[in-house]
């Protein structure tokens, strides 16, 4: 008679298996928003830096003072813009930064649930030879005793 392993804790196992996979997600998901904040920002220096491009040949062309003026304050816009932007990416690395560590908890604690698991294994894994064993045992008593 062959009994096979039952973890009786299966379920909290796979429960901490998919906690650490969400979690995974989560990370996945806060990761892609840091990137896309960070290629906004890319996109508004770029903007500046055509901008101020225009500014400088503007200048060189003797524009008139209101055109410049617009220059002007479009540039200073796209600076608060930079600015804002910036708050939003060092918020982004911080959630990423969160997220990391919960992940790091959901994987610490799925390995230990792993591991009590696997423990459990090798102690059902144990018993069931020392029993087996003293099957055969009692087999080659019983032989040796009725063959005597």
């Amino acid at each position: 008679m062959i009994v096979s392993f039952r973890y009786p804790l299966q379920k909290i196992v796979d429960l901490k298996v998919n906690e650490k996979t969400q979690a995974e997600w989560i990370l996945s998901h806060a990761m892609g928003v840091l990137q896309e904040e960070e290629l906004s920002l890319q996109s508004l220096n770029s903007e500046k830096s055509e901008i101020h491009a225009d500014l400088t040949s503007a200048v060189g062309t003797s524009a008139n003072i209101s055109q410049l003026r617009t220059y002007q304050n479009y540039m200073t816009h796209l600076d608060s813009r930079i600015t804002k932007k910036l708050k939003d990416v060092e918020h982004a690395e911080q959630n990423v930064l969160h997220k990391k560590g919960h992940l790091s908890a959901k994987m610490i604690d799925e390995k230990v649930w792993s591991k009590a698991k696997d423990k459990a294994k090798m102690i059902f894994d144990a018993v069931a030879r020392t029993k087996e064993q003293q099957v055969l045992d009692e087999m080659a008593t019983t032989r040796h005793k009725y063959s005597s």
